[in-house]
């Protein structure tokens, strides 16, 4: 529950941040056409050179690249599938940099680039990939054991199934018979 609320305040600090950063006027003499083609705006990055082609592509991926760990923290859930959770947060990146782009052109200065919902986008599930599923890990190990390892409670085999810690000292879960439904 806390580690929901943390991502939510997070979550809505961030998008704070980034619609302040994205959304802001520019006093800019002059303001170049919007780019529609996909990749021909990286392209046009490459052509800058390494070092200020590197510097605009990073500034893409990192944009939104938080949403990749904030939304599933906020979801909390820790048995989630991992490509399903990879979907629904990149899709949820996606349309946040949709988005953005959508609202920018009615700010002066701000023009739409295709190749920045494709950067943002591609942040978001790099930085899922990168850090929800060992996360995830963590906290279901953190779940099932707080204490963390103790002697004598580890993982054992016994009767063809895996037995952690003192789950065969309580014995086996009782099963309860079908009760048919009366008509």
């Amino acid at each position: 529950m806390v580690v929901r609320v943390i991502g939510f305040v997070l979550l809505i600090a961030h998008l704070l941040l980034v619609a302040w950063i994205g959304l802001l006027p520019r006093d800019v003499a002059w303001v170049t056409a919007p780019n529609t083609v996909p990749l021909a705006g990286l392209r046009a990055d490459l052509a800058l050179g390494p070092a200020a082609a590197a510097r605009l592509i990073a500034e893409g991926l990192l944009l939104l690249a938080p949403l990749g760990v904030l939304l599933p923290m906020c979801d909390g859930r820790l048995d989630a599938s991992r490509w399903g959770s990879l979907a629904r947060t990149t899709a949820a990146g996606a349309l946040v940099s949709l988005a953005l782009e959508l609202l920018q052109t009615a700010v002066p200065g701000q023009v739409v680039d295709v190749d920045s919902v494709l950067l943002n986008t591609l942040g978001v599930a790099l930085a899922h990939l990168l850090v929800v599923p060992a996360a995830r890990a963590r906290l279901r190990r953190r779940r099932t054991d707080p204490h963390g390892p103790r002697p004598g409670r580890g993982r054992s085999r016994g009767r063809g199934r895996v037995v952690i810690g003192n789950e065969a000292d309580q014995g086996r879960t009782p099963r309860i018979p079908r009760v048919p439904i009366a008509r």
